[in-house]
Order: structure tokens, then sequence, then C-alpha cells
């Protein structure tokens, strides 16, 4: 009755590191990238960098340089090679020069929570013709999330279809279906701009809320 690692029957706890911690490097490099004391120092990125499209991700927040440590230890020095290849097509295909045309250029895009659109809107789009009729977009959106994909029978086989007036565009049906671009959220019109700052059920919102 330990926790894991044991060492000579005894735990502790252990470290964060692979995969996982991405999303909280990718943070912690756009709030030091757009800080106005710190942005104009080099930056070297690190924190769950496995493949090409993870270094091309730090870079655009703002790293001007990058470590790889568990994707390594993984797979071998090789996979830097590969990193290195998959980079360099991407930049080519963009028209890319050097890593400075690529350092940063995602920052300005990079705001707190508060100032995204709450209007903004996308909704799921099955692509008949790849979906290989598994049924896991439905289960998932059925069983945890908004009722919003149907299931019925056509011509003798499953067919799944997404209900638009149930569609949040939460993306978890495009996240567990197991064919790439099968399933897409198509962004919808929207009219105006509305941040929490300005949204009537935020309490600090100088713009009252409407009855009923």
């Amino acid at each position: 009755m330990a926790p894991m690692p044991v060492v000579d029957g005894r735990g502790t706890h252990g470290g964060y590191c692979g995969p996982a911690v991405k999303p909280i490097a990718l943070r912690m490099l756009g709030e030091i990238a757009r800080t106005p004391d710190t942005s104009v120092l080099p930056i070297s990125g690190i924190g769950g960098i496995s493949n090409w499209r993870d270094a091309a991700e730090f870079l655009v927040m703002g790293a001007t340089s990058l470590q790889v440590c568990t994707a390594a230890m993984h797979y071998g020095f090789r996979i830097v090679e590969d990193m290195i290849d998959g980079l360099s097509n991407w930049m080519d295909e963009k028209g890319f020069e050097t890593i400075a045309d690529v350092t940063g250029r995602a920052v300005p895009n990079f705001v707190n929570w508060n100032q995204l659109n709450l209007k903004f809107k996308t909704l799921a789009s099955i692509d008949q013709e790849a979906c290989i009729k598994c049924g896991l977009c439905h289960i998932a959106c059925e069983d945890t999330s908004h009722q919003a994909i149907s299931k019925t029978l056509l011509n003798g086989e499953r067919h799944y279809e997404v209900i638009d007036e149930e569609c949040v565009g939460c993306n978890l049906c495009a996240h567990v279906c197991p064919v790439d671009d099968c399933i897409t959220m198509v962004p919808q019109p929207v009219e105006d701009v509305q941040t929490w700052n300005e949204h009537p059920n935020n309490p600090m919102s100088k713009i009252p809320a409407k009855a009923g």
C-alpha cells in the first residue's frame, strides 16, 4: 500500500512531463511572449514537444529555440530529425524561409478567456462518404454531451446525422472519431462580437440583463 513511484516500499509524488504537459507549457510560453518586459528576450520552449506540429506550435507562440526530452527518451534522437523534416516541409509550404519568420506569429491572437467572442458558434458536420459507421460520435454525444447526433438505419446501414438545433459546437464528436477529417466543425455566420466583459450574465458588466 504505497503510491507510485515506489522506492523500497515507500512512495511519493511523481513528475509531470510528455504530451500531457503541452497545454500548460504553451500557456506559460504565451504569457512570457506577450508580456512587454519579457517579449524581447530569447525564449526556449519545452514541454510535451513530440512531433513537428508541436514544434511549430511552440515557435508561433514565441519560442526562439526548442528543447525535447521525453520524446527522445521514447523514440531516440531520430525523432528530432523527423521533427526537422516535418517542420521544414511545413515552412516551405507556408512560404517561411527562417525560424525568425515563424516565431511569435500567433502571439497577437493569444488572449485571456474573457476576451473570446461568446457569440462565435460552430456546428459539427459528418462526411458521410468517410464515415465508417462505428457510432463513437453518437455514443459520446448521447451519453456524455448534448444528444445532438441521431442514429438511424438507412438502406440497412447505421446512419449518423448531426442535429443542428441541439449541437453546441463542443467538438467532442470530432475528437472521438477515428477517421481523420470525417467530422469537422463548421463556423456559423456571426453578426457581432460579445465578450464576457460585455455579457449581461457577467455581474460586473455595465449592460443590464434582459428580463425573462
